[in-house]
């Protein structure tokens, strides 16, 4: 799927995005508060974050509600969600618009996050550059937070996964509206791999702390430390 095809997806959505997210993704504020919660910094630490693939800052404004000292570089390939991030994280906040894969760090962070924006980048060696470029824009002691969807270990697995998420959405969504659109899309723009893959990938890296903070079938939240 071209990357231009999943940035008009994001375009379209940003200003029904917070609600719609709700919707989709089970537990997304419980993921959140996992992400936060390991940030292994003092809280008025003075912190350099990077927020990839930030949406509509919903993810960065958590981490400045617990630590108000920080300076956050929000990148996202949506204008239309930096700029709703910009409304909720104030003028002082550093905004790109780039694609992952092309993203390259013009300054070390204390701490990058991200949230559910991984499972875009078309193949596992994608994400192992990514990977790379995080571990070398980390500054020592610095962390990866990532919050995302993931891939069952086998197909029996990945069917109770899939059955799972239907079940959530069901809740707050009409079932045309999954049938036709969010579960086509999922197929069409997502490229999630196994967990296993991902701590894999990390350790490979060289960060010597690796961990999953919060799993809930093909959602997933792990950290690394550098």
């Amino acid at each position: 799927m071209p990357i231009d095809h999943v940035k008009a997806h994001f375009e379209e959505e940003a200003q029904i995005f917070d609600a719609l997210i709700q919707k989709i993704v089970p537990n997304y504020n419980e993921m959140i508060d996992a992400l936060v919660s390991v940030i292994p910094f003092p809280r008025e630490s003075k912190l350099s974050v990077a927020d990839l693939g930030c949406g509509t800052g919903t993810v960065a404004k958590a981490v400045r509600n617990v630590f108000p000292n920080i300076t956050i570089t929000c990148v996202d390939i949506a204008g239309s969600m930096l700029e709703i991030a910009r409304q909720k994280l104030g003028p002082d906040v550093k905004c790109i618009q780039a694609d992952l894969n092309k993203y390259e760090f013009d300054e070390s962070h204390d701490l990058i996050v991200s949230s559910l924006a991984l499972h875009h980048l078309e193949n596992d060696e994608d994400k192992m550059r990514l990977y790379e470029k995080i571990y070398s824009a980390l500054r020592p002691n610095g962390m990866f937070v990532n919050i995302d969807i993931v891939l069952g270990g086998n197909g029996t697995l990945q069917n109770e996964y899939m059955m799972k998420w239907r079940r959530f959405m069901e809740k707050g969504l009409p079932e045309k509206d999954i049938e036709e659109q969010w579960l086509p899309t999922y197929y069409a723009e997502d490229r999630p791999a196994k967990l296993i893959t991902h701590l894999d990938m990390l350790k490979e890296c060289g960060f010597s702390v690796i961990d999953v903070v919060y799993k809930y079938y093909n959602f997933a939240v792990y950290c690394a430390q550098k």
